[in-house]
């Protein structure tokens, strides 16, 4: 019985963490990745640079082989606005 509280007690703080990462992380004020698998091959694309517009808006800047392309996103949408190659 002594040990129930404790327990409790500690469930309750790791949910309130994990519901504030996960507030956070949709809001776009946090961003956590897992580690990428050793045995996976070498990307050929590379998000470069991430820029937040709004709660639910940003511009995307994406390398992929040897072109760069800026992407804008929102909720329902995904829009290519300019590409270069090098």
């Amino acid at each position: 019985m002594d040990l129930i509280q404790p327990f409790c007690a500690v469930l309750l703080v790791l949910g309130l963490l994990g519901g504030t990462l996960l507030f956070l992380k949709n809001k776009g004020a946090a961003s956590f990745h897992l580690p990428r698998r050793a045995s996976a091959g070498p990307r050929r694309m590379e998000v470069v640079e991430r820029v937040a517009l709004g709660p639910q808006h940003a511009l995307h800047l994406v390398r992929v082989g040897n072109r760069s392309v800026v992407v804008a996103t929102g909720p329902s949408s995904c829009q290519l606005l300019c590409e270069e190659t090098q």
